[in-house]
């Protein structure tokens, strides 16, 4: 979700946080109030900097990115942030998910579909 978008989808963070801790997910960060943001990374061709809308821990110990998939009027700048991040974690040997709420699914099988990724949108 690009910055613009998460003040007017504060409640789907939310909702998205409270099921990874309902699944067992622990050291969960976020980037909205309330919650410690997680590490931003810079996307030195275009001079921006990329924040995950969460990060938490897995109850295996593995660290989780995952990204809200919501209709944005920024589709092009929301696929170049997702396709930084499912790069840049790839390399690092993380996991990546693009999570999609109900009314934004088709929205966000649209850009998913365009960036030829391999995993599609985890729905909830």
């Amino acid at each position: 979700m690009v910055k613009e978008d998460k003040q007017r989808h504060q409640d789907l963070i939310l909702k998205t946080i409270h099921h990874l801790e309902k699944i067992g997910h622990t050291d969960v960060k976020a980037d909205i109030s309330g919650y410690e943001s997680p590490t931003s990374f810079s996307m030195k061709n275009r001079g921006t900097t990329v924040t995950p809308d969460i990060v938490s821990t897995s109850p295996h110990g593995n660290t989780h990115y995952v990204d809200l998939g919501v209709k944005s009027d920024y589709p092009v700048l929301l696929k170049s942030k997702w396709k930084f991040l499912q790069t840049l974690f790839e390399l690092k040997n993380r996991t990546f998910r693009i999570v999609t709420h109900r009314g934004h699914y088709s929205f966000t099988d649209k850009l998913v579909g365009e960036m030829n990724s391999v995993q599609p949108a985890m729905r909830m």
